[in-house]
């Protein structure tokens, strides 16, 4: 299927591992040009000679602290430098930061939601002229299913996606005059470099303990039986920003193995 992505213009925060390189991936194959953000210098030059080598598409990686407006805003402004414009942002940087409420610090909460809420805003402050004139803009904010219904222990990344969530929904409403469609993806599990190193500290326990063995051990209460590849998330995200899903737009969609207790 023709997803109509070719020669559109996307930028991908949290783009060196996991979901965001697994979505650029997806849509450099579809003709896309894409811009990786992230802070690691190392991690993104790898992300993008691996996107190339596999698409041929044009792919950039720019070094951005999310959490840092001044950041933000030269990311986007090399980004339309290079390109002319944005069409598509993708809000994925962030990792799990989940405790209970006795050990959850103000320093933690802070940390929190200012690489996944203020960092989203920030992205979306200064990339949202370019995404108007674009005429046909597509955001997706990457949240989870705790951001709707919140277990125990999991604040405050539960709290700084239930706000991930809530602009998605409002976004959605403001943006729609211009054409600017906004979406949220709920990730449940799946393999990533932040669970690959969990699995790192384990297995330096018991060398025994294979990275086979991990991904069992984590998947087994999932309904479908295993931890999700991050392609299979990446893939959402690229058919939501495509011209194949014109029509969506306030939508949270879980890709978690049906994980979730809500829809």
């Amino acid at each position: 299927m023709d997803l109509g992505l070719k020669g559109k213009v996307a930028i991908i925060t949290g783009g060196s591992d996991g979901v965001g390189k697994a979505a650029a991936m997806a849509m450099a194959r579809e003709g896309a040009k894409v811009a990786l953000a992230a802070r690691r210098v190392s991690l993104l030059n790898e992300a993008v000679a691996e996107i190339t080598d596999h698409t041929g598409g044009e792919i950039i990686g720019i070094s951005t602290d999310v959490g840092d407006e001044e950041s933000v805003q030269r990311l986007i402004n090399e980004v339309v430098a290079k390109w002319g414009g944005i069409d598509i942002l993708v809000n994925n940087a962030g990792t799990s930061s989940a405790v209970r409420l006795e050990e959850m610090s103000n320093e933690r909460v802070a940390q929190d939601l200012q690489v996944k809420v203020y960092g989203a805003i920030y992205c979306m402050r200064h990339a949202l002229a370019h995404l108007r004139h674009s005429g046909s803009g597509a955001v997706v904010n990457i949240t989870t299913p705790g951001g709707k219904a919140s277990p125990g222990g999991s604040q405050p990344t539960s709290l700084s996606r239930a706000a991930g969530i809530s602009l998605t929904k409002a976004w959605s409403k403001e943006l729609a005059c211009d054409n600017i469609r906004v979406n949220t993806i709920c990730l449940g599990l799946l393999k990533s470099g932040q669970h690959r190193s969990r699995w790192e500290a384990l297995h330096a326990e018991n060398p025994q303990y294979s990275l086979d063995d991990h991904w069992e051990a984590v998947g087994k209460d999932v309904p479908l039986g295993r931890v999700g590849e991050a392609s299979e998330a990446g893939d959402v995200v690229a058919f939501l920003c495509s011209a194949r899903a014109s029509y969506v737009s306030g939508a949270s969609i879980n890709v978690d193995g049906a994980s979730a207790p809500v829809v």
